[in-house]
């Protein structure tokens, strides 16, 4: 859902990148799961709210900026039985984690290793013999077969 990326003030809050397409709907949550030098814990919400394109929050127990600031990096999860199913044509990001991607020629091109966030639309960061950058948009993205495990593209295999 997110990241800690820095301390916030001088009373224990932190700033957050959020990954949702809604900056707000790590909000929803009171309690998140944080992933800080590989391990992972609960961690109640006192207070957070919107500022500007990310989020500010004061977790229990983090009193002071020097306890912020320790948090920098961790990863925000939330349990998946929290979040709202995905709609019709809508998918979770970390779904498309993994899934091979081939082209229309059954070429396959790699596996989805993650995504990112480019402000115009999103992109398939796909690992394979190399790295490829593939916009995930309509008049790209043919199909994703999550039974099969596949996601199929119209890209040529020499982009």
């Amino acid at each position: 859902m997110g990241r800690i990326a820095a301390p916030y003030g001088v009373r224990g809050w932190v700033r957050i990148e959020t990954y949702s397409a809604a900056t707000e709907s790590l909000l929803d949550h009171r309690v998140w799961w944080l992933e800080h030098k590989g391990t992972w814990q609960e961690e109640r919400v006192e207070e957070a709210r919107v500022h500007g394109h990310s989020v500010v929050a004061k977790l229990e127990g983090c009193s002071d900026r020097d306890a912020a600031a320790m948090l920098k990096g961790a990863d925000i999860a939330i349990p998946r039985s929290e979040l709202p199913a995905a709609g019709p044509g809508e998918f979770y990001w970390a779904d498309l984690i993994g899934l091979k991607v081939t082209n229309e020629q059954a070429q396959e091109l790699g596996v989805v290793a993650r995504m990112l966030e480019t402000g115009a639309n999103d992109v398939l960061v796909v690992e394979g013999s190399r790295e490829r950058l593939i916009p995930f948009v309509q008049e790209v993205v043919r199909q994703v077969d999550f039974a099969a495990g596949v996601i199929t593209v119209a890209w040529d295999a020499t982009y």
